[in-house]
C-alpha cells in the first residue's frame, strides 16, 4: 500500500512515517501543500494523510484541487484545530475522514486501515513478471507456486514491487525493512545477502530474477 503524508510538523511527520513503515506501508512525504500537490501528480496512492494547516497551499486547497482533477484517492484530514467548521468544509470538499490532533496510535491506525479497506482501488495483489504478492495474506506466488520467503525477504520484495521500475537506493530499502535496527556501518552487507537469496528463490527453475542492480545506488525491480 502506497501512502502519501502531507504534514508540516517535522516531529509528527517523522513519527507518522515511522509508524506506517513499521506496518509495512510504503510512505512518501511532503512538508507543505505545494510539495504535496507535486507528489500527488507524480504517483498513484492508496491513501493520502493531509494536514489542514500547511504552508504555501493549505490542506483544504490541496483537497479541492485533487478532487477537481478527478483524483478519488481516500483522504484522511489531520488538524490541530478544534473548529468544527474545518471538519465540515473538509468533508464537503471530499475528505473521507477527519482526525484531530493529538490522536492515539491505535485510533490513527484504525482509521488508516478502515480507509484502505474501503478503497476500491486498493488491491491486495501486487505483481511483476511471474511473481504475485498478496499484502493481506503475506503470501508470494511464482507462477502459482508459493515461494518460502523470510520476513525480511518479503519486506524487501514488497517494497520493490511498490516501487516497480524505479531505482531504489540501498539505504532507503534497508531503512524500510530494518527500520531503527539498521546500522549502515555494521550492517552494510546485510541487504546484499538478502537480495542474493531473494533472487535465487525468484529465479528458481530458470525464471527471470526480476531484481536489477543499479550500480553505485541500489536496486530496481522490472517486469
Amino acid at each position: 500500500m502506497n501512502i502519501l503524508v502531507i504534514e508540516d510538523e517535522p516531529d509528527l511527520l517523522e513519527r507518522l512515517t515511522s509508524i506506517l513503515t513499521r506496518e509495512h506501508y510504503t510512505v512518501v512525504t511532503a512538508s507543505d501543500g505545494k510539495e504535496g500537490l507535486e507528489k500527488i501528480w507524480d504517483d498513484r496512492y492508496d491513501l493520502i494523510l493531509l494536514d489542514i494547516m500547511l504552508p504555501h497551499v493549505n490542506g483544504l486547497e490541496v483537497l479541492a484541487e485533487l478532487r477537481a482533477a478527478g483524483i478519488q484517492t481516500p483522504v484522511l484530514m489531520l488538524t490541530a484545530k478544534g473548529d468544527i467548521s474545518d471538519k465540515v468544509i473538509g468533508l464537503n470538499l471530499g475528505a473521507d475522514d477527519y482526525l484531530a490532533k493529538p490522536f492515539s496510535l491505535a485510533e490513527f491506525l484504525a482509521r488508516v486501515r478502515a480507509l484502505l479497506r474501503r478503497s476500491t482501488s486498493a488491491s491486495p495483489i501486487i505483481e511483476a513478471g511471474h511473481i504475485q504478492l498478496n499484502t493481506n495474506t503475506r503470501e508470494v506466488l511464482s507462477d502459482g507456486k508459493v515461494l518460502p520467503l523470510t520476513a525480511k525477504e518479503f519486506g524487501i520484495l514488497e517494497f520493490l514491487l511498490h516501487n516497480k521500475d524505479r531505482a531504489v537506493s540501498k539505504f532507503t530499502l534497508a531503512e524500510h525493512v530494518w527500520g531503527d535496527e539498521f546500522d549502515p556501518f555494521s550492517m552494510s552487507n546485510f541487504i546484499d545477502v538478502h537480495i542474493k537469496n531473494l533472487r535465487k528463490k525468484i529465479s528458481a527453475g530458470g525464471k527471470p530474477a526480476l531484481i536489477v542492480t543499479v550500480r553505485g545506488f541500489g536496486y530496481r525491480l522490472e517486469n
